[in-house]
């Protein structure tokens, strides 16, 4: 279904000359648990465009209509099962649950954001007058099934940095106050942005970010001019522009919601969780999740491609978006082609092995 939250923003599929961002974005949206994506490059190369118009390719979700956390009721809408993972409303099967579509939430995080806004506090009054237990939620709670965008990312507390992404990890928000502790869940897909002249991350929340994509204005004349022409051009008419879109639009909709469907089913063969501990312990990696998001980058990918099980192409599309930046920060940093290379011969020899088996 279209998103009906129509504000004429710059079409996703006019982009030009970022195929890896976008790329890196879709993988995310296919398979949030792949981490985040970290977008760094300097001002006016799109990172912002690409984020916003991210929105208008995803299909809507479906809410109670009174819920503040969108949970996904999931089931026949004429039922409701209590869960765990519902909120207290949800929960409630005397209230009358009206289910209604709506646009994903994509949630920009200021930069001035405390702790309180981000993660919400407990509802004391309600607490105290009512004797129940009750939230004013935050920003997390907004973001829950949608999309977390910090821009200058490298800018915001590091405490308030670390909280998203344990967060994001868990896919579950604690606030604790005055000895009182509940949770709601907050699944989100995150987007973060930096341009590195202004100050980098700490290597360990680099890490934590499941993708990279170092972004640079295209140095092709051609691509240069395209893209001018299509600016001017949206600026000058949007709706007219965007309506030159939308057929590719919907098109990547569907496409995005084939690959979400045809995760679950994509088998990992045996070799390539013993090839990935090959692989990264050779370019000197050591953290467990560069293994992990390669894979399941590698396996959003064939999703993505409408394979049910990872292939070379795959693979080595995710060498690029999972390990350069990990390895850009050891004290040991691979060239591009030299990391290509690595994987080419280990890749070769798990292949004749499993030939001539």
């Amino acid at each position: 279904m279209a998103n009906s939250n129509f504000q004429f923003r710059f079409p996703f599929v006019a982009i030009l000359g970022q195929d890896d961002m976008q790329l890196a974005l879709l993988l995310n949206v296919i398979d949030p648990k792949i981490g985040g994506v970290l977008l760094t490059g300097q001002q006016g190369t799109g990172k912002s465009t690409a984020v916003r118009s991210l929105i208008d390719i995803l299909p809507e979700i479906i809410v109670n209509k009174g819920c503040q956390f969108q949970c996904d009721l999931g089931g026949d809408p004429g039922t409701l099962e209590t869960s765990e993972n519902l909120c207290e409303y949800c929960q409630n099967t005397e209230i009358d649950h009206s289910r209604i579509n709506k646009p994903i939430n994509l949630v920009n995080l200021p930069l001035g954001s405390t702790e309180e806004m981000i993660i919400g506090t407990l509802d004391i009054q309600k607490i105290i007058k009512e004797g129940k237990r009750a939230i004013q939620p935050g920003l997390l709670a907004k973001a829950h099934r949608g999309i977390l965008y910090i821009d200058e990312i490298n800018l915001l507390q590091d405490h308030l940095v670390d909280i998203l992404l344990d967060v994001a990890a868990s896919g579950e928000n604690i606030i604790e106050r005055e000895g009182i502790s509940l949770s709601h869940p907050s699944s989100f897909v995150l987007i973060g942005s930096m341009n590195p002249e202004e100050g980098e991350l700490r290597p360990q929340i680099s890490d934590r970010l499941g993708l990279e994509v170092v972004i640079q204005a295209p140095t092709d004349p051609k691509i240069r001019a395209q893209i001018t022409k299509r600016v001017i051009e949206y600026h000058d008419g949007k709706k007219t522009f965007i309506n030159r879109f939308t057929t590719q639009n919907n098109e990547l909709r569907e496409r995005l919601i084939a690959a979400k469907e045809l995760l679950p089913k994509i088998s990992v063969p045996e070799y390539i969780f013993d090839l990935t501990a090959r692989l990264i312990l050779k370019i000197g990696l050591y953290s467990q999740r560069a293994d992990i998001t390669f894979i399941r980058c590698a396996r959003a990918h064939a999703a993505f491609s409408g394979r049910t099980t990872i292939e070379r192409e795959d693979l080595e599309k995710s060498i690029n978006l999972s390990f350069l930046h990990r390895v850009k920060r050891t004290n040991h940093d691979i060239p591009r082609k030299t990391l290509q290379k690595i994987f080419n011969e280990i890749y070769s020899e798990f292949k004749q092995a499993i030939e001539n088996n």
